[in-house]
């Protein structure tokens, strides 16, 4: 009996087209993006001028935001194709 057993997946991912594997990515892309963006608001915002954080806020909510965008063009044409 092994030790590790392998995930199962939901059923509707597992019989989703491309478009919407693409789509649900570059949404999480775009959640990410939000977090990145409310981090470096946060940043910005802070009391102690010295404190500033090893994170590159910006540049992460910029690239996820390019990525995020990208996946969703790419699963919505693909939506759109049938």
């Amino acid at each position: 009996m092994p030790i590790w057993r392998p995930m199962k997946l939901p059923e509707f991912l597992v019989f989703a087209s491309d478009a919407t594997l693409f789509a649900i990515a570059g949404a999480a892309m775009l959640l990410l993006s939000f977090v990145a963006f409310m981090g470096e608001r946060r940043r910005r915002n802070r009391r102690n001028i010295d404190a500033v954080g090893v994170l590159p806020w910006r540049d992460i909510a910029a690239l996820t935001m390019f990525v995020g965008m990208l996946l969703m063009a790419i699963g919505i044409s693909g939506w759109l194709k049938g």
